[in-house]
């Protein structure tokens, strides 16, 4: 993992430079997006909430197996883990979080597909205070479980949490059009790859995808300039540690470098 470790810092270094603020953008549709959301305020309720439904994984003193399908991890070791050492090392951080949902709450999409549940941090924010339905495919398990726990503790309903490997389980599920769809699961170059392309068929011009760590290893960089180099896609935003990729036909291909 210290490679990949390597890589990201490299690649901070030859991103940095293309980025840029407000005014070096021309158009409305990623200038509206950038100053109302990304760079916009979250609402305080529902930082809170998000921040109780974290915590609460953080006095966790559970240990569970971990079933792990994906590039593996840089911090953990063992497939025995603490549910508090994941929640602290593994789940995206609170800005993060609170970036996903003011993302569901401008889109408003009623269809949300997530690659990967983990704990449910960021699936919480994917569903909070949203009329979604939100499909989450989670490979482990116990891990699925604990997230299921979590999830009917904070008193979020609207979540459906699907076990089992990604590529079959995306078979089951590649009949609908997910409006929104966030990929934070195996990263591995050709399995994300494989997942862009099933995933292809369920876009409509209104669909957003959004790639975690896109830049966590030399393979998700290289799958992320494929997934760029799509003809389906017209406008992409590196934010360096995620990715939004559009469909929008009257949008002209672009590829933004946005620092938050």
């Amino acid at each position: 993992m210290a490679n990949n470790s390597l890589h990201t810092a490299l690649a901070y270094i030859k991103w940095l430079p293309k980025t840029f603020h407000l005014h070096g953008i021309h158009s409305p549709f990623i200038f509206k997006l950038e100053k109302e959301v990304l760079r916009g305020k979250s609402d305080p309720s529902i930082s809170q909430q998000l921040y109780a439904y974290k915590k609460s994984l953080l006095d966790n003193q559970q240990t569970i197996t971990v079933t792990d399908y994906g590039a593996g991890s840089r911090v953990f070791k063992s497939a025995e883990r603490k549910i508090k050492d994941i929640a602290t090392y593994a789940g995206a951080t609170h800005k993060r979080i609170l970036l996903l949902q003011r993302l569901i709450a401008y889109f408003q999409p009623q269809e949300v597909l997530e690659l990967g549940t983990s704990l449910g941090i960021a699936t919480a924010a994917l569903a909070i205070k949203s009329n979604a339905q939100v499909t989450s495919i989670e490979g482990c398990p116990q891990t699925a479980q604990i997230a299921q726990q979590e999830l009917d503790n904070a008193g979020i309903k609207n979540v459906k949490i699907c076990v089992g490997d990604f590529t079959t389980e995306l078979d089951n599920h590649i009949k609908k059009n997910f409006d929104f769809i966030y990929f934070d699961g195996n990263h591995a170059r050709d399995a994300t790859i494989n997942y862009v392309n099933k995933l292809l068929a369920t876009v409509s011009d209104e669909s957003v995808w959004v790639f975690d760590d896109i830049h966590w290893s030399q393979e998700m960089t290289e799958a992320w300039e494929y997934i760029k180099a799509l003809p389906q896609v017209t406008a992409t935003i590196d934010a360096f540690y995620f990715g939004m990729v559009f469909f929008r036909p009257k949008q002209a291909k672009e590829d933004f470098y946005i620092k938050l």
